[in-house]
């Protein structure tokens, strides 16, 4: 009898331990489609900002014809929305203090004028789609100058 009772508190363990393994495995799928899910929007969105980019570049042109700009504006605007109410946020660069997380400097200008690490152009819009960074802004960056001398050895000093 008492070899039946281990039997059974044994086999009732596993059970539970099966059942746990279960919901346990249920879990991790739905958060791996989840996942899935989010990952194909957003291989998505990657694609057509190179889209995005060509109307914003079509819209800066000087020239085009008033309708063929209206015309133009209003596609963009509701590509752009569309993506929005998805997800996508630009990323703000212009005037912040330069965010390696989500800005790329392609150029750094030494001036007084502004703050060290300022951000003073936007060469190209960044873009995060549901709190993932998915393309950095382009951004040209302002440095402080060197104060004259702060490399070279002092008079009288010899370098090592």
């Amino acid at each position: 009898m008492k070899k039946l009772e281990e039997e059974k508190k044994a086999l009732f363990d596993q059970l539970l331990r099966r059942q746990a393994d279960f919901e346990n495995f249920r879990k991790r799928m739905e958060r791996e489609q989840q996942e899935a899910r989010q990952n194909a929007g957003a291989a998505l969105v990657t694609a057509l900002l190179p889209v995005l980019d060509g109307f914003e570049r079509a819209l800066a042109h000087p020239g085009a014809d008033e309708e063929y700009r209206k015309g133009i504006e209003l596609i963009y605007k509701q590509l752009y929305d569309a993506l929005v109410r998805e997800g996508l946020k630009p990323v703000t660069a212009l005037g912040q203090t330069f965010d390696p997380f989500l800005h790329h400097a392609v150029e750094r200008v030494e001036t007084s004028d502004h703050n060290d690490q300022e951000v003073l152009a936007e060469l190209q819009r960044g873009y995060t789609f549901r709190e993932r960074l998915l393309r950095p802004a382009l951004v040209r960056v302002a440095v402080a100058p060197a104060t004259p001398g702060a490399g070279a050895p002092r008079s009288g000093e010899e370098e090592d």
